[in-house]
């Protein structure tokens, strides 16, 4: 078992019309005691996720991070240089995630052709390995299957050191193996499949399967790793145990198996907060992000929690 850390959250936010609405958006996290504003990288969603990290940055004392970049959107050399720049201007608060990337519409949006899932992730762990190397290098040369660089010179450095945190999340063991030897921060998440999420992958057999991949692919550098997770579902109420089979039948899952969900947080503040602290001692998960509906939500789960 890693060490305890303390808990920290994060809000997931996508949404805005105007400079003031997001803004206070942000504000209004920062308020909360969340300590990071993450975004997502969708084709569909209201604000650019470079732009609308950096007007975040400038505005508040919040952490930023991405939720993440899809690889196949931009040319890794290209979003490494972002990446340092996102860094270098907020002063060091940046947290680079990194995804391979799985709409078929936003890769037909954007002109891209959808490849098979093994040949996304071959991809995004070459990548990364481009990523890391332009933070730590003065020139990059990589020759991979998908990428070749020639003694690339690279320019802006990241304020952290050795580099940035970086983010990867996955509910598949290869996934999870390349998030175990390159990333920082190790999301646990569900599968997807045909109809979107399979929240039975998220329940406690599977998160321990999980984080065993982890530790096997970590070796060593297993103590050092962040576990993360998601809220994507959060009902505060004195009632449970109705709310979790409302919550279940529309996902397939029984009502014990939504309250065991990690997506999923539902009950009074003081049984969010145990069941927080549960999975931190069961699978270390110390990050919490919560989607931005739910921000207000969990606002006294936060009060009870963050950084203890």
């Amino acid at each position: 078992m890693t060490s305890i850390r303390p808990f920290r959250f994060s809000i997931v936010a996508e949404v805005a019309k105007s400079r003031k609405e997001w803004l206070d958006k942000a504000y209004r996290a920062e308020d909360l005691g969340y300590t990071t504003l993450l975004m997502p990288d969708h084709l569909g969603f209201d604000v650019d996720p470079i732009v609308g990290l950096m007007a975040v940055a400038d505005a508040t004392s919040l952490r930023i991070g991405s939720h993440v970049f899809c690889n196949d959107f931009r040319y890794p050399i290209v979003l490494a240089r972002q990446a340092a720049n996102l860094d270098l201007f907020s002063e060091g608060r940046f947290q680079l995630g990194l995804g391979c990337g799985y709409l078929a519409e936003e890769y037909h949006q954007a002109g891209i052709s959808l490849d098979p899932v093994g040949v996304r992730i071959s991809r995004f762990e070459e990548a990364l390995q481009i990523i890391k190397a332009y933070f730590r290098e003065e020139q990059v040369t990589f020759s991979g299957k998908h990428y070749q660089i020639q003694g690339l010179k690279t320019a802006i450095k990241t304020m952290q050191k050795p580099h940035l945190p970086i983010y990867v999340g996955g509910g598949g063991k290869r996934i999870l193996s390349i998030a175990a030897r390159e990333a920082d921060i190790v999301g646990l998440v569900a599968r997807n499949n045909s109809k979107g999420l399979d929240w039975t992958s998220a329940l406690p057999d599977a998160n321990r399967e999980k984080r065993q991949w982890v530790r096997e692919a970590a070796g060593e550098r297993f103590s050092q790793l962040e576990f993360s997770s998601t809220i994507f579902i959060a009902a505060a109420t004195d009632h449970p145990q109705p709310a979790a089979q409302k919550i279940g039948s529309r996902l397939g899952l029984t009502a014990e198996q939504a309250l065991d969900c990690l997506h999923i947080l539902i009950g009074t503040t003081d049984q969010m907060v145990e069941e927080l602290q549960k999975r931190r001692e069961l699978f270390g998960i110390s990050n919490i992000e919560v989607t931005e509906p739910h921000m207000e939500t969990l606002a006294p789960v936060i009060a009870r929690l963050a950084g203890k």
